[in-house]
C-alpha cells in the first residue's frame, strides 16, 4: 500500500502493530491495511474486542479524574498509544492547566502523532521508549525536565502489561518504576484477563492473532496483577474487572467481564 505523508518512513507497514490496532478498534484512524487486517481477525475470535477496548480507555479516563481530584499534577503514561479524544493531559489539564504530563511508547507512528498533537502544549512531552527499560524512561532527559521525581507522579500503565512476559520480568519493572517515585505517588495498571470467564477458545484465537504482531499476549489472573501493585496500597474498589472501578453508572457496570481487562488503581505511601 501507499505509505501516507504522517507515516515515519522507518516503519513497516505490512506488519501489524499493538498501538495501531488499539487504534482501530477505538474507531481512529492512524492505522493501515495490515493492521485492520489483524484488527477484524481478533474481532472474528472476540467480537467484544472494540468494546474491550473502549471500556478501557474509560477506565483510564476516570482514573485520571480521580487523580487529578486527588492533587495529583504529574502524570507519566506509559504505553500511552495513539492519541484518541481524553487523553491523560486533556482530563488533567481540564482539572489544572498546570498538570504536566509525559507520555511513552514504542510505537513511531504514536509518537510522531503524539508530538503533532502536543506541539503547542509547553506542559506535555512525549518520548519513544520502552516499558521493559525503565530506567532509560526515568532517565529520559524530557521526562526528567518535564517532571519533579521528588514530588508525586501517577505512572499509568494501562493496557499494555499483557504485551510484556514473565520473563521480561514485569514485577522488576514496576519495582524500579516505584523505587524511583516519591511517596503519595500512584500507579494504575490494567490487562487482559480470562477471570471467571468459561474457555471458548477466545484466548487460543485472539493469542494466535497477537503473535502476527511484534507483540505476542500474555494473559493474567486477578492474583496475579494484584501482586503487581505490592509496595501500593489498593484505592477502593481495589483490583477488578474495569467498567466496575468507580463506574459513572451503575448501568456501566453490568456485564462487566465482558470487557476481559482487569484495573486498579494504588498509593503509595510513606
Amino acid at each position: 500500500m501507499q505509505r501516507p505523508d504522517w507515516a515515519p518512513d522507518t516503519i513497516d507497514i505490512e506488519r501489524p502493530s499493538v498501538a495501531r490496532m488499539y487504534d482501530y478498534y477505538l474507531g481512529g484512524s492512524h492505522n493501515f491495511a495490515a493492521d485492520r487486517a489483524a484488527a477484524r481477525a481478533m474481532v472474528d475470535a472476540v467480537p467484544e474486542a472494540p468494546l474491550m477496548a473502549q471500556a478501557n480507555r474509560a477506565f483510564l479516563r476516570r482514573a485520571v479524574h480521580f487523580l487529578a481530584e486527588a492533587g495529583i499534577r504529574q502524570f507519566l503514561d506509559i504505553g500511552s498509544g495513539i492519541p484518541t479524544v481524553g487523553n491523560v493531559h486533556e482530563i488533567a489539564q481540564r482539572i489544572d492547566p498546570a498538570s504536566r504530563v509525559v507520555y511513552v511508547d514504542v510505537d513511531p507512528v504514536a509518537v510522531a502523532h503524539s508530538r503533532e498533537i502536543l506541539s503547542s502544549n509547553d506542559r506535555a512531552a512525549v518520548v519513544q521508549e520502552d516499558l521493559r527499560h525503565p530506567e532509560r524512561i526515568l532517565t529520559h532527559p524530557d521526562v526528567t525536565g518535564m517532571l519533579d521525581l521528588s514530588q508525586p507522579v501517577a505512572v499509568m500503565i494501562v493496557a499494555v502489561l499483557h504485551f510484556v512476559p514473565d520473563s521480561d520480568g514485569p514485577a522488576e519493572i514496576l519495582r524500579t518504576l516505584r523505587e524511583a517515585l516519591a511517596p503519595g505517588s500512584y500507579l494504575v495498571l490494567s490487562q487482559a484477563s480470562d477471570e471467571d470467564r468459561h474457555d471458548t477458545g477466545e484466548r487460543a484465537e485472539a493469542e494466535a492473532v497477537y503473535r502476527r504482531t511484534d507483540n505476542p499476549l500474555f494473559i493474567r489472573s486477578r492474583a496475579e496483577l494484584t501482586s503487581l501493585f505490592d509496595g501500593f496500597e489498593l484505592v477502593d474498589p481495589g483490583v477488578g474487572w474495569v467498567p466496575r472501578w468507580r463506574p459513572e453508572t451503575p448501568e456501566s457496570a453490568e456485564d462487566a467481564e465482558q470487557a476481559v481487562f482487569m484495573g486498579g488503581v494504588g498509593r503509595l505511601g510513606g
